[in-house]
């Protein structure tokens, strides 16, 4: 096996373009450690991008906030901006793993490791966050939803990494909220994860909202119907009721040792129901 660390995001894309046999780019490589440990995977070659000091940068920028693909989870959730501007990523972000893995996984690795249960991509989808993809023709802005197709799969195509994803700038009285269910209190799978993002007018009214939904089918799902449900109502019982139902309708899930088909349905609309209730909290506040 072959191990490469570069200094720039170039000789990386260069190495990963280059390379034949099975290639990975390492974030943090909390997952693909463990993977390889394990024996399930068997690398010709390992691109890790922790060196590469401009991945490590969050930014703030006339549309939004910036994060760097490596930057750790741990890091995030002590950047002020974040936390005041996108608080369910943050709360997503910060569920993965221990505390020590805190300090070297990140969001954008959760991403590309594609597990329909991954706990940051529900909150990135419903934030509209957007992946920047560089490759070896050139740069291209990604929603985050397109990323995943299926389970350990993306649409990252060869040589080509996620160098940043951008957290868009809300509107003022915007808020959002992460949830999922575990069987265990902490350091498990989700079972079914929701992110919602809304934002209300002077009024009180709902303008615009998204809805992501995570370990209910093959990719996170961005459940549009969910989010109608919200939109030009204050978010009151009825909305609630109608943003459930749509989310439990659009979950598609397994039976696994985690938790049935069935459970999962109707899991997904009891906690989208909760979490559209923190938006709304923090819309209110903001």
């Amino acid at each position: 096996m072959r191990f490469e660390s570069p200094a720039t995001v170039a000789e990386a894309v260069t190495l990963l373009n280059e390379a034949t046999g099975t290639v990975y780019p390492m974030a943090g490589g909390t997952d693909l450690l463990v993977r390889l440990r394990s024996g399930f995977v068997e690398p010709d070659l390992i691109v890790d991008l922790k060196r590469i000091d401009a991945l490590h940068m969050i930014v703030q920028e006339a549309d939004g906030l910036r994060v760097g693909a490596a930057v750790p989870s741990a890091e995030l959730n002590e950047h002020a901006d974040a936390l005041a501007g996108w608080p369910g990523v943050c709360e997503a972000t910060g569920l993965i793993g221990s505390t020590q893995v805190q300090g070297r996984c990140t969001m954008v690795g959760n991403l590309c490791n594609a597990s329909p249960a991954a706990d940051s991509v529900p909150a990135l989808v419903a934030a509209g966050a957007i992946a920047r993809v560089v490759g070896p023709n050139g740069t291209r802005d990604v929603p985050v939803e397109e990323i995943p197709t299926a389970p350990g799969r993306t649409s990252l195509k060869k040589g080509e990494i996620i160098e940043s994803v951008l957290l868009p700038t809300k509107p003022a009285h915007s808020g959002e909220a992460y949830l999922r269910f575990i069987p265990r209190t902490e350091m498990d799978i989700a079972v079914v994860g929701v992110g919602i993002s809304l934002t209300l007018d002077d009024s009180g009214i709902c303008t615009d909202a998204r809805v992501g939904l995570g370990a209910v089918a093959a990719t996170v799902l961005l459940v549009e119907d969910a989010a109608k449900a919200l939109i030009g109502t204050k978010v009151d019982d009825a909305a609630l009721d109608a943003l459930a139902a749509a989310c439990s309708a659009a979950a598609s899930p397994i039976n696994d040792k985690r938790g049935t088909i069935e459970f999962r349905v109707e899991i997904a609309g009891t906690l989208a129901r909760r979490a559209a209730k923190i938006a709304l909290a923090r819309a209110q506040q903001n």
